[in-house]
């Protein structure tokens, strides 16, 4: 399955309420519309990953790519693609483009946070390619397809994150300049050459951890494994309410390289009363979302209940029992680890 496309932002005070996107007292990040125009003010449409190539050090993706300005043709990509660092993490001040204190995008509002700091979530990974190379992230540089970067709703730009395919154990550290993506649930839209190097371009969607990653030196990056070269220790995970608000919560199992030998399970939600839990448990036993249990933890010095399905093996299910909790009024389920 192709992953769904995202849709970068553009400045503006206003724009239209079809997807438009308020800045709120400071300029929203930039915003792009579909390939064609080009310039930044057709309305957003949700798009579709370009067919990926039949292998990642296979010829370019698309001779040229609509959209781009000029019609500059999309170069091939590089001889030895898996072959292509990482981002390096550096302390860089916050962009004054693409950080408003919130923005709209179809309805929904998202916050940007003050820090990525500790930041951790996981779900589902797209990549976009040839119809935004060279168009203008939310940062205002150029996208460069084969460069190692990312697009995020929430954490403060630029950031750093590596990004973990859940599915395989591969990982990756990009640099996040852009937004999105904003459709079917997915988390973080990766570059194409990021992609190429999770084992992703082929299904164009990957169940994945993205944790930030600060500069070494800097203050944030004293616990931060990435900066200081050792191994990873449990971090506080992100977790946000629909609106892109960010809590925290201690999961103490999130171990380097997750991925190889770890079950992933969908979680439909977490009471702090054994009764609710099993309420719920026993309501969704009657519908089609496959195995489902209630697990008991103690977090902080209190019992958490929580209800989870699974476990789930790839992004089509993920999607399927999503949308499924969705259509009898539950929201805001995540994935979970073993």
């Amino acid at each position: 399955m192709i992953g769904r496309r995202r849709i970068a932002l553009t400045a503006a005070g206003a724009l239209s309420a079809a997807g438009a996107l308020i800045a709120a007292g400071c300029s929203a990040p930039p915003r792009r519309g579909p390939p064609a125009p080009p310039i930044a003010t057709a309305s957003p449409a949700a798009r579709k990953a370009p067919a990926p190539a039949a292998s990642p050090t296979a010829a370019a993706p698309a001779a040229a790519a609509p959209g781009v300005p000029g019609g500059a043709v999309v170069p091939p990509p590089p001889a030895a693609l898996q072959s292509v660092p990482d981002a390096i993490p550096q302390a860089e001040p916050r962009s004054p483009n693409g950080n408003p204190p919130f923005y709209d995008v179809f309805g929904k509002r998202y916050y940007v946070l003050s820090s990525g700091s500790g930041y951790v979530e996981r779900g589902v990974a797209s990549w976009y390619g040839p119809g935004f190379h060279e168009v203008r992230t939310s940062t205002g540089e150029p996208y460069d397809m084969y460069a190692m970067t990312a697009a995020h709703k929430t954490l403060p730009l630029p950031a750093y994150v590596r990004v973990t395919n859940l599915q395989n154990g591969r990982s990756v550290v990009v640099r996040v300049n852009d937004r999105g993506p904003f459709v079917d649930n997915r988390i973080i839209d990766l570059s194409y050459t990021a992609a190429s190097k999770l084992d992703m371009l082929r299904d164009g969607t990957a169940i994945v951890e993205v944790r930030t990653v600060e500069a070494a030196g800097t203050p944030d990056a004293a616990g931060t494994p990435d900066a200081a070269g050792t191994a990873e220790a449990a971090a506080p995970v992100a977790r946000r309410n629909p609106t892109g608000a960010r809590t925290a919560a201690r999961n103490p199992i999130v171990a380097r390289n997750v991925g190889t030998g770890r079950a992933l399970f969908i979680q439909a939600g977490a009471f702090s009363d054994p009764a609710n839990a099993e309420r719920m448990a026993a309501r969704l036993r009657g519908g089609n979302f496959g195995k489902i249990f209630v697990r008991d933890n103690r977090i902080a010095g209190r019992r958490l209940y929580r209800v989870r399905i699974g476990p789930v093996t790839d992004v089509a299910e993920f999607d399927r029992i999503v949308a499924a909790l969705e259509q009898v009024g539950i929201s805001g389920a995540h994935l979970a680890l073993d």
